[in-house]
C-alpha cells in the first residue's frame, strides 16, 4: 500500500480542516433566513390565567431595585408574587426591595456565589407554597407592560420553559466597539433563537424572561456555579426530552455595562462559558439524539457548534488565509482555498443578512467598519482562554442604572 504523497496529504487535511469550518457558517445562514419576517403563524390559544411567582436574583443592585419592583409589580394579578432573592449583598439592596413592595428573602453565603446559587434558594423557597408557574427576571431589565403573565400563560399551555426575545442594547453614550457588541449580542439572543425555534421547534435560554411550569423548573437539575447557567438549564431539559421554546412578542430589555472593563468581564463570562458549554453538551446531545431522534435534539447540538461571532469570523479568516497561502505556493491544491472561501462568503453573507433584516437601528454603517477591531478586540479573551483555561468564579458585571421604559419592538 502506498502512502499519499505529502501534498496530497496536506491537501486532505487543509479540505477536511475547511469542511469542519463550514458547518457553523451553514448553520448560523440557516437559523437567519429561517428568522427573516414574514407573516404571523396561527398560534396557540393562550391557557386561563396562572398563578404565577416572579423571582428577581439581584446581588448588590441598591441603585435600581427600587424601580424595577415597582415596574414589575404591574404585571402582578391577584394572587401572584414578587419575589427579589437578595444574593449575598453588601449594600441596602433588600430593605430598597421591601419598601418597594417585594417580598424579600435573603442569601448569605460568601463561598457559592452566583445566579444558579440564587435561583435554587429561591425554587427552594417556593416549595412550601408552590405557584403555577415561575418567571425569572433580571433586576436591570425592562419588560414591555402587561407581557409577564403571556410568558406565564405560554408556558402552562405548552408545558415547557419558554424563553421571551431578551436583548441588550448598547448604552446612550456607547462607543462604536459597542455597537457592534450590541450586534452581535442581538444576532445571538435574537434572530438565532428565532431561526432555530422556527426550524426544529426549540431555542436555548439566554437569560431573563424564563418562564417555567412548576413543575418543569422544581425538578430541573440545580445549575449553582455555571457561568452561564440559563444556557445549561435548557439544554439539560432538552436531554429529558422537554426543549425550551421561544415566545418572541414579550420583549424583555437590558442595557450592556458602560464601562469598558465591565464589558470585557461580563463578555469574558459568557464567552468562556459558551465555549465550555459547547464542550461538555454537544456531545450529549448528539448521542441522545442517536438514542432517540428528535430534531430538537439535533438543532440544539448543532446551534452549539457555532462559536461567538467574533471568534468564528476569526477562525474563518484565518482558515482563508491559510488556504490561499498553501495554494499559491503549490503545497496543496486549490480544494481547501474553495471551501473555505466558499465558508467565509457564507458567514459574510450571514451576518450582512441579520444585519440587513435586524441590525441597522442597533449598528450604523459608520460603527459596522470597526467590527475589524472588535475581533482584534475579542482575540485577547480567546487567548485568555488558552493560557489561563475557563474562567471558573461567577462575577457582578457593574452597571449604570437603565434608561427608562422598553425599546419599541
Amino acid at each position: 500500500m502506498t502512502l499519499p504523497c505529502p501534498c496530497a496529504l496536506a491537501t486532505w487535511l487543509l479540505a477536511g480542516l475547511a469542511a469542519l469550518a463550514l458547518l457553523p457558517s451553514v448553520v448560523l445562514a440557516l437559523e437567519i433566513v429561517a428568522a427573516l419576517p414574514r407573516r404571523r403563524a396561527h398560534t396557540v390559544s393562550p391557557a386561563p390565567t396562572v398563578r404565577m411567582a416572579i423571582l428577581v436574583p439581584a446581588h448588590d443592585e441598591e441603585a435600581q431595585i427600587g424601580a424595577a419592583v415597582v415596574a414589575l409589580r404591574g404585571e402582578l394579578q391577584p394572587g401572584d408574587r414578587l419575589i427579589v432573592i437578595a444574593d449575598n449583598c453588601k449594600d441596602e439592596t433588600a430593605a430598597r426591595a421591601r419598601e418597594a413592595g417585594a417580598e424579600v428573602i435573603v442569601r448569605d453565603e460568601a463561598d457559592r456565589r452566583g445566579k444558579g446559587f440564587a435561583i435554587s434558594f429561591g425554587v427552594a423557597h417556593l416549595k412550601a407554597d408552590p405557584p403555577e408557574g415561575v418567571v425569572l427576571v433580571d433586576a436591570d431589565c425592562r419588560i414591555a407592560g402587561g407581557k409577564l403573565a403571556e410568558l406565564a400563560r405560554a408556558a402552562r399551555a405548552t408545558g415547557v420553559a419558554v424563553q421571551a426575545d431578551y436583548v441588550l442594547a448598547a448604552p446612550m453614550t456607547a462607543n462604536k466597539l459597542a455597537c457592534v457588541n450590541a450586534f452581535a449580542v442581538l444576532v445571538r439572543n435574537r434572530v438565532r433563537p428565532l431561526g432555530l425555534d422556527r426550524l426544529v421547534g426549540a431555542c436555548q435560554l439566554t437569560g431573563s424572561g424564563m418562564a417555567f411550569p412548576w413543575p418543569v423548573l422544581r425538578d430541573a437539575p440545580a445549575m449553582r456555579e455555571n457561568l452561564v447557567e440559563d444556557l445549561a438549564l435548557g439544554l439539560e431539559l432538552a436531554l429529558r426530552g422537554i426543549p425550551p421554546r421561544l415566545q418572541p412578542e414579550v420583549r424583555v430589555q437590558s442595557e450592556l455595562p458602560s464601562s469598558g472593563k465591565a464589558g470585557r468581564g461580563q463578555r469574558r463570562r459568557w464567552e468562556h462559558g459558551q465555549l465550555h458549554t459547547m464542550k461538555r453538551y454537544t456531545p450529549r446531545l448528539i448521542a441522545a439524539f442517536l438514542r432517540r431522534p428528535r430534531l430538537a435534539l439535533l438543532g440544539l447540538a448543532l446551534d452549539l457548534l457555532v462559536p461567538p461571532l467574533a471568534l468564528l469570523v476569526l477562525l474563518q479568516f484565518s482558515i482563508l488565509a491559510i488556504t490561499a497561502l498553501t495554494a499559491l505556493t503549490g503545497i496543496t491544491s486549490t480544494t481547501p482555498l474553495l471551501i473555505a472561501a466558499t465558508s467565509f462568503a457564507l458567514l459574510l453573507f450571514a451576518i450582512g443578512l441579520a444585519w440587513l433584516f435586524f441590525g441597522r437601528e442597533t449598528l450604523t454603517l459608520a460603527a459596522a467598519a470597526r467590527i475589524p477591531f472588535y475581533v482584534l478586540w475579542k482575540l485577547g479573551l480567546y487567548v485568555s482562554l488558552l493560557v489561563r483555561g475557563k474562567q471558573r468564579t461567577w462575577e457582578r458585571t457593574e452597571r449604570q442604572p437603565p434608561s427608562e421604559g422598553p425599546s419599541s419592538p
